[in-house]
């Protein structure tokens, strides 16, 4: 089970007591459990807002604005996960290895768009070369002892300071039954440009997630992959797109990675209707996602979802395929 702390505690007495009784239903007994436990959201103004479950800490949202002066570290708002405890992350932030990749991120390597004097420009999302992304505002927030979001616009910007992109970006957080955490991502991208053309490679681009840089320095020959047609992997082992031909157009794939000594699991489910064909990228040091080509006009804005499993409960490939076929109908 996702043992965070009490939660699992909690979880674990629901289980117990729909075992002992058969007169009440299993979600007023987790009602009355978990009545005390709620979301919350906990901002630091001007850098970052935390999700806590009771006094747990869950996830951070980090919208630091760009700063020229420090730019490395400001130049993308992105979300870390938080390890069983609450104390630290299991995703990356920057520095380490590839800086640019941060926690759950979504860009692109090769944009298409104009500049301030209407200039054809490249602009580069995923490394931020050329272009950035900044927090503008949070447009929607909830939280409740059921789920929790947050929905914020961010402006992808030419390095003029140019936005190219407007997206509105909604993260939802719940639990499932067993315990492990469900996130969806739901973007959508707009723009007053004639047209911007989105595009990079599986390595470069798209919705990705990124493992604590621990994973990099010292157990990324631990890590192994779970994937439709395969199953379950060796440690170490990893298939990409355009050399392993059949990394395309997943509903899902799994990925385990050893954090703080704990083994977490990771599913990224796709949604059939994100654009296709899509192509899978992963990493042994905890990278792994998947890129589309896509296209944004004033006319036809960009909608994406994807959801991710999380926790230290094993996943298999059959219970993997129940979360996808979940996430799909």
């Amino acid at each position: 089970m996702f043992s965070l702390g009490k939660i699992s505690s909690q979880l674990l007495i629901i289980k117990t007591m729909s075992k002992l009784t058969k007169f009440l239903p299993l979600f007023i007994l987790a009602q009355a459990v978990m009545a005390k436990a709620e979301f919350s959201w906990i901002e630091t103004k001007g850098t970052h807002i935390d999700l806590r479950y009771g006094d747990q800490n869950i996830a951070r949202y980090v919208y630091e604005r760009m700063n020229p002066k420090d730019r490395e570290r400001t130049y993308k708002p992105f979300y870390h996960l938080y390890d069983i405890k609450g104390e630290k992350f299991v995703t990356k932030g920057p520095g380490g290895k590839f800086t640019h990749h941060r926690g759950i991120y979504y860009g692109f390597s090769k944009c298409a768009a104009l500049d301030g004097t209407g200039k054809k420009v490249s602009v580069d999302t995923w490394h931020c070369k050329r272009g950035y992304q900044t927090h503008e505002k949070v447009l929607q927030q909830k939280a409740s002892a059921k789920e929790a979001f947050l929905q914020s616009e961010i402006a992808w910007r030419v390095d003029d300071g140019t936005t190219f992109i407007t997206e509105k970006r909604k993260m939802c957080f719940q639990f499932d039954k067993e315990g492990r955490l469900q996130i969806d991502f739901d973007s959508t991208l707009s723009t007053t440009q004639p047209k911007v053309t989105l595009d990079g490679d599986p390595q470069h681009a798209g919705f990705q997630f990124r493992a604590s840089n621990e994973v990099a320095e010292s157990n990324a020959k631990q890590t192994f992959y779970i994937r439709p047609k395969d199953g379950k992997d060796e440690m170490g082992k990893t298939k990409n797109w355009p050399q392993n031909k059949d990394m395309t157009n997943l509903k899902w794939k799994a990925q385990s990675v050893v954090v703080g000594g704990n083994r977490y699991f990771t599913l990224y489910l796709d949604h059939p209707q994100n654009p296709k064909p899509s192509f899978y990228s992963e990493r042994d040091y905890g990278r792994f996602g998947s890129y589309f080509k896509s296209a944004v006009t004033p006319q036809k804005p960009l909608s994406v979802k994807y959801r991710i499993i999380f926790g230290n409960k094993q996943l298999s490939p059959e219970k993997c395929q129940q979360y996808s076929k979940d996430f799909s109908s």
